[in-house]
């Protein structure tokens, strides 16, 4: 596990952040930062649909060009691929990895219950092999295809990469999953989350009620999607499991299920690596002034570039 030197000096204001989230950025035709976007409906019956980023540098190459499919936070209650944030981070990742991304808009909580989510996340997947694409790149290898997701997004990409392990598809690839600060727990309380319990930006009476509006019944978060490490959780030993790159920050309350999962992991046999920001409070990839927002990009680029080389290490 590789920890990051420490430069984070604040946390913004949970009302600055919910300002910030606010602000929805339209999908550009035009080239913004050397990349294209664009909105893809899936099913306009569950608002099912992702935003389309293409680096313009694909035009250039003959090359075909990775796919990221990215799956946004929000503890399963809020934000979309078209908040400001996310849309700068995808299509920064869109232009610095060379990658396509996929960012996909799911259903919401608490109109939209468990397993809704999860459904939606692997039918995005599903899509994008089978469906010849209106303005999908001809360049776009969906046999080199990364799962990315941060928060609730980081949860949802898990359980998609444990669905997906058991599904044939026609020509789609999952070789690596990126998680930033995943979004798990248990009812037992992780010393983090005693230690934070009252953190401006994710405290543990927000966290308990993100689950609260997520399940349909009385579940607990000993339930398998929330606790993925316990007694009752899926093995995934036996699965053909993508390698992962678990980002943690040393601030946030979901920092020890961070740090279990990466173990979890390791101690069922899959190839990961975990890399934490000590003094990185949730959400800080929201705030691209920061060094660790740099830090984490070049971690993903040398991650994605890893795997793409067939030259994985820990």
């Amino acid at each position: 596990m590789a920890n990051a030197e420490k430069s984070w000096t604040g946390v913004p204001p949970w009302e600055t952040i919910e300002e910030i989230f606010d602000v929805k950025a339209p999908p550009s035709s035009a080239p913004i930062d050397g990349v294209v976007s664009s909105d893809v409906t899936i099913d306009p019956s569950r608002s099912l649909w992702f935003r389309l980023y293409v680096p313009t540098s694909a035009i250039a190459t003959s090359d075909a060009l990775p796919v990221v499919v990215y799956y946004h936070g929000g503890g399963f209650l809020i934000w979309s691929p078209d908040c400001k944030p996310y849309d700068d981070l995808c299509r920064r990742l869109a232009r610095e990895l060379s990658v396509i991304v996929v960012s996909v808009n799911y259903r919401l909580a608490p109109e939209h219950r468990c397993p809704t989510q999860y459904e939606d996340g692997l039918e995005a997947l599903k899509f994008i092999d089978r469906t010849k694409i209106d303005g999908f790149p001809a360049k776009a290898d969906i046999g080199k295809c990364f799962l990315a997701g941060d928060s609730a997004g980081g949860n949802l990409a898990h359980h998609v990469a444990v669905q997906a392990a058991e599904l044939e598809f026609q020509a789609l690839k999952i070789l690596g999953m990126i998680l930033f600060q995943p979004f798990f727990g248990a009812e037992k309380r992780s010393e983090s989350e005693l230690q934070m319990q009252f953190d401006p930006i994710l405290s543990l009476e927000c966290t308990d009620m993100m689950w609260k509006q997520f399940f349909p019944d009385e579940s607990d978060r000993d339930h398998t999607v929330v606790n993925v490490f316990g007694s009752k959780s899926i093995d995934i030993s036996v699965l053909k499991f993508p390698p992962t790159l678990v980002i943690a920050g040393g601030l946030d309350l979901l920092r020890d299920w961070d740090r279990k999962y990466y173990k979890w992991l390791i101690m069922s046999g899959k190839d990961a690596k975990m890399v934490e920001y000590p003094n990185a409070p949730h959400i800080f990839y929201a705030f691209s002034e920061l060094p660790e927002y740099l830090m984490l990009i070049n971690e993903i680029k040398g991650f994605t570039h890893k795997l793409l080389t067939n030259c994985w290490q820990l």
